[in-house]
C-alpha cells in the first residue's frame, strides 16, 4: 500500500475539521429546535401544544392539522374551529385575510392568540406587554358556556386588548386590559386569547385552564389546527428543510470534491513539460549577460561593440583594417553621410573605455557608448544597400 504523502495528509485532516464542525452544528440546530417556544402540535417541549392536540384526540374530537392556505378555508364546512396559535412565521397577505373573515363570515369559528391579531383581522388593537409577564390568574368577567367550571384562568400575557368595542365583549382580565375577548363576525365568532400558555404543555394543567379550552373548541363540527403560519408548507421541499438531509448533503459533497480532487491530481494525463532549447538565442544572450554582470566586466561589451562597429565600417568602405578612428570617422563621414564628430566621438570614448579594469566602468556608461556606437550601424546599412 502506497504511503501518504503530506499535502494529502493535510487534506483529509481538513475534511475531518469540516466533519466535525459540520456535526457539531446539526447538534446545535436540533438542540435548538426542541426548545422552540412556538406552540405547535409537533413540539413536546413545554411551549409546543402536543398535548393539548392528543387530548383532543383521545376525546375523539374530530380534529386534524391544517397546513393550507387560508385560500383553502372555504371547503371547510359551517361549524368548523380554526385554531391559530400564535403565528409567528409570517404576516399575511390581503388576500389571506380577506379569506380568513369570509370563513368567519359563513359561521366558522376561530380561537387566536397572541398579539399578531391586528395583521389578520382588522378593527382590532392590542398592546404589547414592555416586560415578560409572570403567570397570574385572571377571573371571570361573567358566567357563559366559555367560563364555565374555569373561573378563574391561569396565564402568562405578553400583550393586552386595548379599548374594546361595542361589539367585542372582554371575558377575562379587568375591563381596561382584557385577556381573553369574543365577538362576531357575520354568522361566525372570533375568540382571541392574550397568550397561547392555557394550551401549552406546560400551562393546561394549570388552574382552570384545560375547562377554558375544552370550552373554546366545545361545538364546533370540525376543529383545524394550524400549522401553516408556523412555517408548515405542503411540499416537498419544506419537508426537507425540517431534517438533516440537507446537512447531509452538505457533507457528502464536501468528500466527494475531496476525492476528485485526490483522484484528479494523481489520475490525470501526464504532460511532459516543454523544455526550452539551450540553442536559443535569448538564452545566450541572458547567460552572456549574467556572465559578464557576475565578472563585472563591463568592458568586454564596450570591446565588442568597437570592434563590430570598425570592421562593418571598414568592409563597407573597402579600408584596410588598421585605418586610425579619426580616419574611418572622416571617410565615413563623406561617403555614408554619418554624423563625422558623433562618430569619432563615440569611437574615442569606446576606444578608452575597452581598456578599463574590472569594475572600472560603471554599467550605465558602458550601455550609454555600447547604444551610441550601434545607431551608426542602422544607416550605414540603409546606404550600402541602395549603393548597390
Amino acid at each position: 500500500m502506497p504511503a501518504v504523502n503530506t499535502s494529502d495528509r493535510r487534506l483529509l485532516m481538513c475534511a475531518g475539521v469540516v466533519l466535525v464542525l459540520l456535526m457539531a452544528a446539526i447538534g446545535f440546530i436540533g438542540a435548538g429546535d426542541e426548545s422552540s417556544p412556538v406552540p405547535s402540535v409537533y413540539s413536546s417541549d413545554s411551549g409546543g401544544a402536543r398535548a393539548a392536540y392528543l387530548l383532543l384526540l383521545k376525546l375523539h374530537y374530530n380534529v386534524r392539522i391544517w397546513d393550507q392556505p387560508p385560500a383553502q378555508l372555504e371547503s371547510l364546512p359551517s361549524g368548523s374551529l380554526l385554531i391559530l396559535a400564535e403565528p409567528a412565521s409570517e404576516e399575511p397577505g390581503t388576500p389571506e385575510r380577506k379569506a380568513l373573515r369570509a370563513f368567519a363570515n359563513r359561521g366558522g369559528r376561530v380561537l387566536f392568540c397572541g398579539a399578531a391579531i391586528p395583521a389578520f383581522f382588522s378593527h382590532t388593537r392590542v398592546e404589547p406587554s414592555p416586560v415578560v409577564r409572570p403567570w397570574k390568574d385572571f377571573p371571570a368577567n361573567l358566567p357563559s358556556a366559555l367560563t364555565r367550571n374555569a373561573d378563574p384562568i391561569t396565564m402568562r400575557p405578553d400583550t393586552y386588548w386595548g379599548q374594546p368595542s361595542s361589539s367585542q365583549l372582554p371575558v377575562y382580565g379587568d375591563l381596561d386590559e382584557p385577556v381573553v375577548v369574543s365577538w362576531k363576525i357575520g354568522e361566525g365568532e372570533v375568540l382571541w386569547w392574550a397568550s397561547a400558555t392555557p394550551l401549552t404543555n406546560a400551562g393546561i394543567t394549570k388552574t382552570g385552564n384545560l375547562n377554558l379550552f375544552l370550552n373554546s373548541v366545545a361545538g364546533a363540527s370540525a376543529i383545524y389546527w394550524d400549522e401553516y403560519f408556523h412555517g408548515e408548507r405542503p411540499s416537498l421541499a419544506s419537508f426537507m428543510e425540517k431534517t438533516p438531509l440537507l446537512w447531509a448533503a452538505i457533507q457528502i459533497g464536501i468528500m466527494a470534491v475531496a476525492l476528485l480532487f485526490t483522484f484528479s491530481r494523481r489520475s490525470g494525463p501526464i504532460v511532459t513539460p516543454a523544455g526550452v532549447s539551450r540553442l536559443s538565442p535569448l538564452e545566450f544572450v541572458d547567460t552572456m549577460g549574467a556572465l559578464y554582470q557576475h565578472a563585472k566586466a563591463t568592458s568586454v561589451p564596450v570591446d565588442i561593440a568597437y570592434r563590430h562597429v570598425r570592421l562593418e565600417l571598414s568592409r563597407r568602405l573597402a579600408l584596410p583594417a588598421d585605418t586610425t578612428d579619426p580616419e574611418l570617422a572622416r571617410i565615413a563621414g563623406e561617403r555614408l553621410g554619418i554624423d563625422r564628430a558623433a562618430l569619432a566621438k563615440a569611437l574615442g570614448q569606446s576606444a578608452e573605455a575597452r581598456y578599463y579594469h574590472d569594475g572600472q566602468l560603471k554599467t550605465r556608461n558602458a550601455l550609454a557608448i555600447v547604444r551610441s556606437l550601434e545607431e551608426f550601424l542602422v544607416p550605414t546599412k540603409t546606404n550600402y544597400r541602395e549603393t548597390h
